[in-house]
Parts: structure tokens; sequence; C-alpha cells
């Protein structure tokens, strides 16, 4: 079971911190990802983690603004959200999926089989 938490209302400008928590999986075997729907929009990718967590990966939108990363010994993978923007409103989404130890991270949709069930960001202007 993978529980995402941490969203909420904030203001442009103004930062969050999603948590996602797993459970049932042996969580350092995992690679993970955060993505978000935002209305009338596709599911897209925001980052994603490696299973050693060296290797990250974001959309260019949210560079330089969102961080990544994992708590192995708490199950927990982060999306650190900096500098937010109306434009970063959505519901996201932590996913997970076995991978090799050297695989990189993906924000490919189909990579990942194991989905939570989202935690609402609202960023007003």
């Amino acid at each position: 079971q993978l529980q995402a938490s941490g969203g909420g209302l904030v203001q442009a400008g103004g930062s969050l911190r999603l948590s996602c928590a797993a459970s049932g999986r042996t969580f350092s075997t995992l690679r993970l990802g955060w993505f978000r729907q935002s209305p009338g929009k596709s599911r897209e990718s925001v980052a994603a983690i490696g299973r050693n967590g060296a290797s990250t990966t974001y959309r260019d939108s949210v560079k330089g603004r969102f961080t990544i990363s994992r708590d192995n010994a708490l199950n927990t993978v982060y999306l650190q959200m900096n500098s937010l923007k109306p434009e970063d409103t959505g519901v996201y989404y932590c996913a997970a999926d076995p991978a090799d130890f050297r695989s990189p991270a993906t924000m490919t949709y189909g990579a990942y089989n194991w989905w939570g069930q989202g935690t609402l960001v609202t960023v007003s202007s």
C-alpha cells in the first residue's frame, strides 16, 4: 500500500512537502515516482528516484523548485516543493515498482504498477 499525504492549500511562492509511505513491499527494492493530474489534463510525471537514491529526474517545469528524496529506513519517499505556482495545482500521486539496483530513475508512466491514492495540492495566486 502507498499512502500519500502532505497536500493542502498554499499561496503562490509557498512550500509544501509531500510524503508517501509504503507498506507491504521491500521498500529498498523499489524505484519511485511522483505524478500529478490537474483538472482537465492527463496525468503527468513530476519527479522520480532510483533505488539507491542517487539517480533522480524531474520534469523541466519543476527543476530547481522540487526535490525528490527517499528514506529507506522509514519506507517513505518525499517531494519537497518550493516556489509553488498556480500551475502546480493538482492531485499528486506516488508510484512504485521493483527495479534492479542499477536501474535509473524513470518518469515513464508504464514503468509503475503500484499507485497511491493521491493528495490534493492547491496553489492560489
